[in-house]
């Protein structure tokens, strides 16, 4: 009997135990990495040339807005395209943006360049970031549930989510002190670096071919994958409560205002501030590997959700920065619950042929849900001030966790071996 159960302990590390899940991880790695650096020093350097908070949320907008029109288009070619060619695409068209990101940000190119013209290139650049980010998210979706057996797929989402968000601890605080240092241009060096070892990782891939041989129209395997998201009671729930959490829980896009006019603690504060909250996270997710919170996902998902609300309110009326760093980490800390449960959830009720396509709506739910939330952050920033602004969504994000605990009563006993079995609907 003792023998029995020491065959079935749940073993930690499971996921990691497949060579290819290791390359997957290293490619996430290193790309997140790059990615959370310039999103540190891009925030920053066009808050130093503008000095305007509403210039943050539009850096938001320009990424959302393609990866929003994107998104159904990219789910279906990632259904039907070999993932490993995919994401080699994707990565290039990210490399070459970032590549005149470089460029225009040199102390040469200044000399001959305005300011004033800086800023829209940087803003086209990013846009081009979030076309591409359309198809990543889809991309990576699926070709997770192809490297690792289904029954791995809770300990393959933990480390998963920790390896981004240990990247997102590293990017930001590299970033941060590196442009504090060294200024810009070795930062964009570095950041390119760090894709480029991106790309070398995804050659360790092998090509998976496709789960979706398209029989019909694009229209009809698009309203296809939207219909199977909108008859499941558990994934929709589970999108419009982080969809709506994370718009008004987007403060993290102000944290430039509050390292540079509020703290006084400059790009290096930044660095700390936006690691601060990933470091939570990471803390939390390595802790999950041994702790799972699926026993009761959909309560302890309502848990997490308050928890950010809340942390992000007393963030936002601190003044206090290594008080404001506790208050981020515990927001990093509730967050990655939120994450690890509903990525969890979706790796569990989307059949194998339409991952692309449900990532791709989670994607218009979720994954622009961050970069329209900076946007809402920034507006409310320039109509209320910057302290208010954060407060007010924090608060609501607090009212969103409430009234959907009203409306889902029915499913805050659901283990996750039931929702697996009901396959709710």
């Amino acid at each position: 009997m003792e023998n029995q159960n020491f065959i079935e302990k749940p073993d930690p590390y499971a996921a990691l135990r497949y060579r290819e899940f290791r390359s997957y991880l290293g490619m996430r790695f290193f790309f997140t990495f790059a990615y959370q650096m310039q999103a540190v020093i891009i925030g920053f350097h066009i808050y130093h040339l503008t000095k305007d908070p509403l210039a943050l949320g539009l850096i938001g907008l320009c990424e959302a807005i393609p990866a929003i029109s994107i998104a159904l288009y990219g789910g279906y070619i990632a259904d039907k395209s070999e993932k490993r060619g995919l994401l080699l695409k994707i990565f290039t068209g990210v490399f070459i943006c970032s590549l005149i990101m470089l460029i225009v940000t040199t102390k040469q190119m200044r000399n001959y360049v305005p300011s004033s013209y800086i800023v829209p290139i940087m803003y086209c650049m990013i846009f081009g970031i979030g076309l591409a980010r359309g198809f990543f998210g889809p991309a990576t979706f699926s070709l997770m549930a192809q490297i690792v057996p289904k029954k791995l797929y809770p300990n393959s989402s933990t480390w998963n989510s920790s390896s981004w968000q240990m990247a997102s601890i590293l990017g930001p605080a590299a970033g941060g002190l590196i442009y504090g240092f060294y200024g810009i241009t070795v930062t964009y060096i570095i950041i390119i670096l760090f894709i480029s070892i991106a790309l070398v990782c995804i050659f360790f891939l092998k090509p998976h071919p496709p789960a979706f041989i398209p029989k019909e129209s694009i229209v009809k395997s698009l309203t296809e994958g939207v219909q199977f998201v909108f008859k499941s009671k558990m994934m929709l729930g589970a999108m419009s409560l982080d969809l709506f959490s994370v718009f008004f829980g987007g403060a993290v896009a102000l944290l430039p205002v509050f390292a540079n006019d509020i703290l006084k603690v400059g790009s290096e504060g930044l660095g700390f501030m936006r690691a601060a909250a990933s470091a939570g996270a990471v803390v939390t997710m390595l802790a999950m590997t041994r702790f799972s919170p699926m026993g009761k996902p959909w309560r302890n998902l309502l848990i997490a959700v308050t928890g950010f609300g809340t942390s992000i309110i007393c963030y936002g009326l601190s003044k206090n920065f290594y008080l404001t760093l506790v208050f981020l980490f515990a927001e990093g800390a509730f967050d990655s619950i939120s994450v690890i449960i509903r990525s969890t959830i979706m790796q569990l009720l989307t059949p194998d042929e339409m991952r692309g396509r449900v990532s791709a709506v989670n994607s218009m739910f979720i994954g622009s849900s961050n970069e329209i939330g900076a946007f809402e952050s920034g507006l409310t920033a320039k109509l209320m001030r910057t302290v208010p602004a954060v407060v007010f969504g924090g608060s609501m994000t607090i009212l969103v966790a409430g009234i959907t605990y009203l409306k889902t009563k029915g499913m805050i006993k659901l283990s996750l071996q039931e929702i697996n079995e009901q396959k709710l609907s």
